[in-house]
């Protein structure tokens, strides 16, 4: 029932979409005046990008806060070149998925891969990264699971160590595969503008 109400509101939200650089861009306000933004790749239907922003009491928009894909380097544009550098040699999280798994990429972490325990926190609802060496502690939920109202399982949760990056991947659970299919055909039934055509609108 609860995956139907997230997928309802998805449906309600007023869209609208930009097909611009080989991306599908798709804005949706909902309601209560929240917004969220995604982006997908537009030959594969892959996430992309998805962000959201919400309105303030007194009615002031929100920075976006993002949800997947990569983050702008911290500080960029305001930083000299040697403090940009020493930013670029901390721990980056970014989420970046794929078709059938969420997956979080952490760069700058040199450490073996035996190292690393990475675990689900059922009461918390999140996962839960440590090392053996106490150099790096990081915990984050499912905001996607959060939505659709499902548990989090151990067994589709994994993760592996390459180039300095741990990759932490949560299998989808069949539930979230079908209503991501069933969004890729509302989208498909929004109006789309092209970035190259300015007098194009859309609803």
């Amino acid at each position: 029932m609860a995956v139907t109400g997230w997928l309802e509101s998805l449906r309600a939200a007023e869209k609208t979409a930009l097909l611009q650089d080989g991306r599908r861009k798709v804005h949706y306000l909902f309601p209560d005046g929240k917004e969220m933004a995604e982006e997908y790749d537009e030959k594969t239907s892959e996430l992309l990008v998805r962000k959201w922003r919400v309105k303030s009491a007194l009615g002031a928009l929100s920075q976006w806060q993002l949800e997947v894909g990569e983050p702008a380097p911290p500080g960029a544009g305001s930083l000299g070149p040697e403090l940009i550098k020493e930013s670029n040699a901390n721990p980056i999280f970014m989420r970046k998925d794929t078709k059938t798994s969420f997956q979080w990429r952490i760069r700058n972490l040199p450490y073996p891969k035996d190292v690393y325990s990475v675990c689900v926190a059922q009461k918390e609802r999140c996962i839960v990264i440590r090392t053996t060496n106490k150099k790096y502690y990081k915990k984050f939920s499912i905001p996607d699971l959060d939505r659709y109202q499902l548990p989090l399982d151990d067994s589709l949760l994994s993760f592996a160590h390459a180039n300095c990056t741990l990759i932490i991947s949560y299998q989808k659970p069949k539930e979230i595969m079908v209503a991501e299919s069933e969004l890729q055909k509302e989208l498909k039934k929004v109006k789309t503008a092209h970035g190259s055509d300015g007098d194009c609108k859309t609803q």
